[in-house]
């Protein structure tokens, strides 16, 4: 299959730009950041719309759920509190609208239902390791964030199963995966390493999400 022009370019772009953000994640350097997140978010949002998000309702509920990912992005950057619960909301509308777009193109009721079932564990396992380090105002805005991003994971498994595809999956567990790396770094303990492979997985599953537009 002959990928559009505009999808490669914006994964190349995330790519190149992802570079930069961990280089400037080593370094410190504050203002290279602030250059290279958005360009590697500009990435993800170019593939969306280069895949052709604007030729279907998944394709569109796909792309709000990108551009919430982007304010995201845009939000983490500043490392403070009003800018990480901003992040934060901004990820889980991000989720919901995956999880909606998912619903548009069908999903396999029982295998979202084993599925929910299956990530009661992990959830339970990473709130367990979360909460004591996580401060009153934040607890009800975390429990809120993993329980939708545990939903948004079954969804795309009952999605995957229902149309035959991979990627919702791979996509949706690889964020999942990330996350763990931002909730370590503001929770338990802030240190480079946890961004430099929390970004990649999360850059990856991001520019993952948007190729399921592709998957007409």
């Amino acid at each position: 299959m002959d990928l559009p022009r505009l999808f490669v370019l914006g994964a190349a772009l995330t790519a190149c730009a992802l570079v930069v953000v961990l280089i400037a994640e080593l370094r410190r350097h504050q203002l290279l950041l602030a250059l290279g997140k958005p360009a590697a978010s500009t990435g993800f949002l170019l593939a969306g719309w280069g895949a052709g998000a604007m030729q279907s309702a998944y394709g569109q509920v796909t792309f709000v759920a990108l551009v919430f990912c982007f304010i995201g992005d845009v939000c983490l950057i500043a490392r403070n509190k009003k800018a990480f619960l901003a992040g934060l909301v901004s990820f889980l509308l991000g989720h919901l609208g995956f999880a909606v777009a998912f619903g548009v193109r069908g999903i396999d009721l029982t295998v979202l239902g084993l599925t929910l079932v299956a990530m009661l564990a992990p959830a339970l396992v990473i709130w367990r390791w979360l909460s004591p380090h996580v401060e009153p105002k934040m607890r009800a805005p975390v429990i809120a964030y993993i329980v939708v991003i545990s939903f948004m994971v079954a969804c795309a498994a009952g999605n995957g199963w229902r149309t035959h595809a991979l990627l919702p999956l791979i996509g949706a567990v690889l964020f999942f995966l990330s996350d763990i790396a931002v909730a370590r770094n503001r929770f338990v303990k802030q240190e480079v390493t946890n961004r430099l492979w929390g970004l990649p997985l999360y850059f990856t599953s991001v520019q993952l999400l948007a190729a399921t537009i592709l998957e007409r």
